[in-house]
Parts: C-alpha cells; structure tokens; sequence
C-alpha cells in the first residue's frame, strides 16, 4: 500500500458540501477497488458490495427502495451499524443497470449515505442501454500511478513537496534523472510498482505485465459487438503497442486487412475502456483548442511499462543512458503523455498536439498544455534553444509568452526571442518536475 494523489480528490469529496454519488471511471488494473477499500478504513461504517457475485446483484435488483436496501448491505457484509458515517461501495456496478439507476435515489432520498461506484467495464457499457443519472452524479478519473506516487511507492516521498513546487536543489538532479529512467521503464500500474518497490527486481515484472495483458485481451468478447470487431480491437491489443507516440493511419494501421471504418471503432472502443487515446492536433494557437480529426492522431497507450513490455523495447533503456535516445524518442513522448494526464482527475480531459494550419508547413510540437485560458507548447526535445523551430513558429502567433520544452537537463527558466523579434519565456523543465507544471504557470 502506498499513498496515490487520488486519495486528496476522494477526501475532498467526501468533504463537499454539495456531495452526489461518486463514479470512479479508470482501466482495469489502475488501483480503484483498493484505493476505495483503503478509504474506506476512515469511515465508522464501510459496505463493500461486488455487484458481479450473484447474490449481491439479486439484493442489489430486488427493490427500489434506497433506506430499504441500505438495511439489507448491512446484513449482507455482517456489519452492525455504528453511529457516524457510512461509505458504501458499488463495485462492477456495470453489471446492473438497476445499480446505475439506483444512483439518483441515494442522491434524493438518503444524501447522508456516501456513495462510491466503478467498473472495470463501465466506460464500454455506458453505450449499451445503460446510463448514468444526468446531474445526480459526479466523477473522477483515476490513471496509472504518476512518478511522484511510485517515488513515494519506493521510500523516496521525502523529494514529492519539492518536486510539485518546482523547487528541488540541483544538487539531486543526477539522482532524479536515474529514479525517473526506471520509472519510464517499468511504468505505473500499480501492481508493478509495488512489486518493484518490494524486491527491486526489474526482470521479475514480466509475469505481472503478462497478466496485465492478458486480462485486456480476455476482455475483448465483453467490449465487441460483433466478430469483426472482435477481431480489429484483438489485433490492436496484440500489435498496437509498438506506435505508441506515432502518428498513425486507421485504414489498414499496423499493415492489417481492416478498414478505416473497422479499426476507428476498436480504437474508440479501447478509448472508452481508457487503455489507449487517440491524441488529434489542433491547429489553434488562441483557444479554444479544438481537435482537428481531419489530421491524422497520434497513438498512446495508458502505461509505458505495458508498452516497453509489450513492444520489446525494454533494452533499450539500459543500451541508452538518455531518455530522449530511447525508441527514437518515442519513449519519451510516451511517458511525458502519462505524465500530462496525471496532472488531472476530471473525467474526459483530452490531450492534443500542435500542428501548422499553414500549407506546406510541417511545423508541429510535440503537446499542448491548456491552462488559464492559454495555450502552451511543449516540445520534448533536447538541445539548444534555437533548434526549438516548431515552438518559435507557434510563439510568433499567440497572445502569450510561455513555451514549455521537457529534456533531460536541469530546470530553469529562459529569456528567447524568435527570428521575427518576438520575446517569450522558455521553461526548460526536466522529466521528472513534470507534476510542477501547473504551478510553474500560475508563477509566471
């Protein structure tokens, strides 16, 4: 057990004035079932309720009666009500829709319940004639653990306040650099990085990871409607993952017989169940920062351990002492995409890259980072600021003067100026200060 930040969001909730039933929306795999259960551990009454065992599911679906049912949890998890508060747990709710219904009723009739659901399968049955009570709920995204979490994970939290303030000393950078390969290397599901944390033992992993992908691809009949489907989104699952951080074609992707049309719906698929994102560019420089789907996306997968096991590519860390010569830098802009979406726990945040509406133009950065009404660049890129093309040209049109490039070196800021006379800030910001990001903006 070690702390995940989702744990401050969960408590924030449950302080809210305003609560409503929580829906907890992540990959199978990412910590929620053990995440609730550990929060459970602060309330004077905790129900926890697997709606995919049989008999919880026929009480669950036996009325519509929320005080009613709330007698008969306590009876079925054996527990004597104490005075205080109570937490019940919904798990694999998607496995009833009478559940999800259920939702807006301990919302209206017995606000004083606190209420927590997920799934493992949730996000690919929302379509299925199952829905969410509109404005009775609300929700959190829970992601694969960030590098500050597996920092605290291997005894290491003592440099997390530092690292979220932008104000770790120079002096640990060597160390940080080293920490950060590894974690880029095994990745951020939580059972890899408590296993790590325990024996430090990088080649012991495989078996985790095997099961992790495993599991995935055991789910396919449960996300598919058909058989070609079936089909596409188990070619993904097996082939898919050595183009994370590339550009991709959907028609034909990965030299396959499918359609565009075909292999559009695995990926949306896969989407929903949040183990992979199509990442769109924009071609705004002022917002709003709109997806041009017309463009062709980049493909990220939700963990880089997965990738670098499922890819192969796991030497290639120990071949390259940089992270930006690993896997063409493909490695690199895989796991700062992890990282960006750590930084939010709202529920469809979307990521985007930067490409030139300019004919003939092949000016693109890397990501960009919506924050304050601004759209930021960010370029994972070394080397000296002049080379940083694809940023100037993005500077020379927006009404701000914050770029961001993400690198192996230390942290600072730059004063630069473009070819055509523009001045802007230039964050040099290495790869594990990525958490800083935030308030590395509002300080400027």
């Amino acid at each position: 057990m070690f702390v995940r930040s989702i744990e401050i969001e969960l408590e924030k909730w449950a302080s809210g004035v305003y609560r409503k039933p929580l829906v907890l929306r992540g990959a199978r795999q990412v910590g929620k079932t053990t995440i609730v259960n550990k929060f459970g551990e602060t309330f004077d009454n905790y129900l926890y309720v697997n709606i995919e065992k049989s008999n919880a599911k026929e009480l669950i679906e036996s009325t519509d009666d929320v005080k009613k049912l709330m007698t008969i949890l306590f009876l079925y998890c054996n527990i004597t009500k104490k005075n205080g508060r109570t937490l019940l747990f919904l798990d694999e709710i998607q496995a009833s829709s009478h559940a999800l219904s259920l939702l807006r009723y301990f919302y209206e009739d017995v606000p004083e319940i606190y209420v927590i659901a997920a799934g493992s399968l949730l996000e690919t049955m929302l379509d299925k004639h199952i829905s969410l009570p509109v404005g009775r709920v609300e929700y959190l995204a829970i992601h694969p653990c960030s590098f500050i979490e597996y920092l605290t994970a291997i005894g290491e939290g003592r440099f997390v306040d530092l690292l979220r303030t932008a104000s770790l000393p120079e002096a640990f950078h060597t160390e940080m650099v080293q920490h950060f390969k590894v974690y880029a290397l095994i990745g951020g599901m939580p059972e890899v990085v408590a296993r790590y944390a325990a024996n430090r033992d990088i080649v012991g992993l495989s078996k985790v990871y095997n099961q992790l992908l495993n599991a995935y691809k055991n789910d396919v009949k449960k996300y598919a409607e058909t058989n070609t489907q079936a089909n596409v989104i188990r070619y993904i699952l097996e082939e898919g993952w050595a183009f994370s951080g590339q550009t991709i074609t959907l028609g034909s992707f990965a030299d396959s017989p499918y359609k565009a049309r075909e292999t559009s719906e695995a990926f949306r698929t896969l989407n929903k169940a949040m183990l992979l994102e199509l990442v769109y560019p924009t071609t705004n420089i002022i917002m709003p920062a709109v997806s041009d789907l017309k463009k062709s996306p980049k493909l990220f997968w939700l963990d880089a351990g997965l990738v670098n096991y499922a890819a192969r590519i796991q030497k290639e860390y120990i071949l390259h002492k940089d992270l930006m010569d690993t896997w063409r830098g493909m490695a690199a802009e895989q796991i700062v995409a992890q990282e960006i979406k750590a930084l939010f726990s709202e529920v469809g945040v979307k990521r985007n890259y930067w490409m030139r509406n300019k004919r003939g133009s092949t000016a693109e950065v890397d990501f960009v980072f919506v924050h304050d009404g601004r759209i930021i660049p960010i370029e994972v890129k070394s080397g000296h600021n002049a080379h940083l093309k694809s940023i100037h040209q993005f500077m020379n049109d927006t009404n701000h003067d914050i770029a961001v490039r993400i690198w192996s070196g230390n942290y600072s800021i730059d004063k630069v100026k473009t070819i055509a006379g523009k001045e802007f800030r230039l964050v040099n910001l290495p790869f594990y200060m990525i958490s800083a990001l935030p308030v590395i903006i509002d300080g400027l």
